[in-house]
Parts: C-alpha cells; sequence; structure tokens
C-alpha cells in the first residue's frame, strides 16, 4: 500500500475573508481547520499542518506545524512543497495527500479513491474533481518530485499548480458532485453562511 502523509494546507492570506483568518473561524462550533484535520485523520496514518506564521495559534489541533520552505507565499504549491519535505525528513512516506483548511465537507473516502486511481494509472500526482471541475489543492503527491517543485517555485517563479501537474504523469479522481460540492471551499463571509446552513440542516437528520 502506498504510505501517505496527510498535510492541510493552512497557508494562504485569507483575502476575501474581510481580515479574519479563515481556518480559525468556527463552524458548528469547530474551527474550519478542526472540521478537516478531524476528517483527515481517519483516513491517513498521521497528518501535518501548512501553516505561516505563530504555529502556537494551532496548538489545540495537536499537530506538527510546517512552515513554507519558499519566501512571498507562493501558494498551495510552496505548502505542497513544506509537506513533501517534511515527509522525506521525519517519515517513510510515498506520498502526500493534500486537503484544503477551509474545505470542511470533502468525501470520507478521498483517500482511498485517490490511492486507487494513483496505482491504477501509475501515475506521480493525481487530483480530486468533481462535476467536470479539478481541485487542485486536493492532490496526492509523490514525494520523489520535490526537488523538481521547488526549482518550479524558485528558478522559474512558477505559482499555477497546473502548469507544474502537467509536466508529470497525472490523473483524476472523479467525485460524486453533491449539493454542496464535496470540495466546497469556505472563502467569503457568504460561503460561511452556507456552511453553517448545511451543518444545521445535517444535525437535524
Amino acid at each position: 500500500m502506498t504510505d501517505v502523509l496527510g498535510v492541510i494546507l493552512a497557508g494562504g492570506l485569507s483575502r476575501r475573508m474581510e481580515g479574519p483568518e479563515k481556518s480559525l473561524l468556527e463552524l458548528g462550533n469547530l474551527p474550519l481547520v478542526q472540521h478537516v484535520s478531524d476528517r483527515l485523520r481517519t483516513q491517513v496514518s498521521q497528518v501535518v499542518l501548512n501553516a505561516n506564521g505563530d504555529a502556537k495559534r494551532f496548538d489545540f489541533l495537536g499537530l506538527s506545524v510546517v512552515g513554507d520552505t519558499v519566501k512571498d507565499f507562493a501558494g498551495p504549491l510552496a505548502g505542497v512543497l513544506a509537506g513533501m519535505r517534511w515527509a522525506h525528513e521525519n517519515t517513510n512516506a510515498s506520498h502526500i495527500l493534500t486537503a484544503a483548511a477551509d474545505t470542511p465537507f470533502f468525501p470520507e473516502d478521498y483517500a482511498a479513491r485517490m490511492i486507487s486511481e494513483l496505482k491504477a494509472q501509475n501515475a506521480q500526482i493525481v487530483l480530486a474533481s468533481s462535476a467536470g471541475r479539478r481541485h487542485p489543492v486536493f492532490g496526492l503527491w509523490s514525494v520523489d518530485l520535490a526537488d523538481n517543485l521547488e526549482k518550479f517555485l524558485v528558478d522559474e517563479e512558477g505559482r499555477k499548480v497546473m502548469l507544474f501537474v502537467e509536466r508529470y504523469r497525472s490523473s483524476l479522481a472523479e467525485f460524486k458532485a453533491t449539493d454542496p460540492d464535496p470540495f466546497f471551499n469556505v472563502n467569503t463571509p457568504d460561503d460561511m453562511r452556507l456552511a453553517e446552513e448545511f451543518v444545521l440542516e445535517h444535525s437535524d437528520t
């Protein structure tokens, strides 16, 4: 079986959230990132958090916090690289499985489906997809690509996920579209209100 480290990506700047750090906003009495952590922990043997700044604000999660290894907030790929480096230095994981810290409803079979697709297609990278739309922050990434990714980020000043992905053997794992979409992410106050409505509806069922 592919040995996988779960990596929660929380390194964004929350520009559209009108100030607050969105991963720490509460949804159903728990911070968004707690929802993500709880769901990912059931699917992989170990999880770490990619975040920048004071790591103590995430102490309540009980996770190792890994900062970006490249500067200037280089986007989600910087978090992928940080996860790869941490996996190489601290685990025997051959791959990392990434999840966004603002996406509380991702599938409970996310890891299993991604690993299955990776093996079936002999891919180096697998991205999640739903309703015909790719979700580049949700990926299964070979740790062996770390040096190439660092070169892409630093030497080529590359930031776009798909520009990197398309250079390697990649595949998509298609997930059933639901309402809300399983990869629905909370970017704005309106998104948070929708998420709260969904949680409330399901707490009564």
